[in-house]
């Protein structure tokens, strides 16, 4: 399996690996910086820097799979087109240094707490999510009309408000016990290790608290300034909202 670094430590941007297995969709190292798309976000990118210099771009970042299709503990790299020379040259027990394309991956960070604090501004379950550089949508589970105006400036007050975000752990009984915990009817928290990784935003004042496996930044104040761009009716049951950069 991959160590899956960026769970304990978002703000890692490289780290020392060794190739473990090189395929056709891409490399899997023994430890990584690279977060694999799920739970709605987008997989990084980066690149994969070899022992002279030389250095493999990463396009995207998946979870291996199994001969049956199936998602495995391991991480696969993905490059970029063009780089068969270079991929043809590696073999397993090569060291790399696996460096993220930071800029990227922080926006993804903070577009990530950004629905965070969404969900405490619009508690519904959640029906469908993506999380992008460019953008993040939540659709929630509910008939109820939304107020663009109104949830952009819930979303200033929380930032502005800077509550720190600590990444915690709940035992898969506990889970079980309060599954009003998952707000996500689409995905569901990774299980097998006998714990679930949670998100805790607020200190003295709960903000939000979920299993969610994803990355995210320390304090609200970091995420800068996001505005509600379209809140759309998808089904007479869900309600779209996307988020983005304000100008």
């Amino acid at each position: 399996m991959t160590d899956e670094l960026f769970r304990s430590d978002a703000y890692l941007r490289d780290c020392e690996a060794r190739i473990l297995r090189i395929e056709e969709g891409g490399v899997v190292l023994d430890r990584t910086v690279f977060y694999p798309q799920g739970g709605g976000q987008a997989g990084d990118s980066g690149w994969l820097v070899l022992s002279d210099g030389r250095e493999i771009a990463i396009a995207d970042t998946r979870k291996a799979k199994d001969a049956e299709g199936k998602a495995t503990q391991e991480i696969l790299h993905v490059p970029a087109a063009g780089q068969e020379a270079l991929l043809g040259a590696l073999k397993p027990g090569d060291d790399v240094s696996a460096r993220i394309d930071w800029e990227r991956r922080h926006r993804l960070m903070r577009f990530h707490t950004a629905t965070h604090l969404l969900c405490h501004l619009v508690p519904q379950p959640v029906n469908g999510c993506s999380i992008t550089p460019e953008y993040a949508r939540l659709d929630f589970h509910m008939t109820e009309p939304l107020d663009k105006e109104m949830l952009t400036a819930g979303l200033a007050r929380l930032v502005d408000a800077s509550h720190p975000l600590t990444v915690g752990a709940i035992t898969d009984a506990e889970l079980d016990a309060n599954p009003a915990l998952v707000k996500s009817m689409s995905v569901q928290p990774p299980r097998g290790t006998g714990t679930v990784r949670t998100i805790r935003i607020g200190a003295a004042d709960l903000i939000d608290f979920q299993p969610c496996g994803g990355t995210h930044v320390a304090n609200t104040h970091e995420i800068g300034a996001v505005i509600v761009t379209k809140i759309e009716k998808k089904s007479a049951n869900s309600r779209r909202v996307v988020l983005g950069w304000a100008a």
